[in-house]
């Protein structure tokens, strides 16, 4: 999973075909069970690109991701771009590596 630590990175990731951003919060055990559903789906979508917002440590970029998408903030939370467009998104314990395959399968 890449870190995503400057706009150059988040602009790369929202330019990207398709991309999934994850915004996570070290400090939160919510936030560490989701990045592990992640991690797992991940795996089984080695070609997926994967990138991480630390939420403290980049609040800056976390809330430039809520400017562009218009979706507010939530920690954890998992967006799924397409060419910089949002086409599913999802918080807290809602993230799991089976919704995420759903909603890279379209579903």
């Amino acid at each position: 999973m890449q870190q995503i630590a400057d706009e150059a990175s988040l602009d790369a990731a929202f330019e990207a075909p398709v991309f999934l951003l994850l915004k996570h919060s070290p400090t939160c055990p919510i936030s560490g069970g989701v990045r592990i559903e992640v991690e797992g789906f991940q795996a089984d979508h080695p070609d997926l690109p994967v990138g991480m917002i630390d939420v403290i440590d980049s609040r800056p970029l976390s809330r430039s991701v809520e400017a562009r998408t218009g979706i507010q903030h939530e920690s954890p939370q998992a967006l799924l771009l397409e060419n910089g467009r949002v086409v599913w998104h999802e918080n807290h314990w809602r993230i799991t590596a089976a919704r995420l395959a759903e909603a890279v399968a379209g579903g």
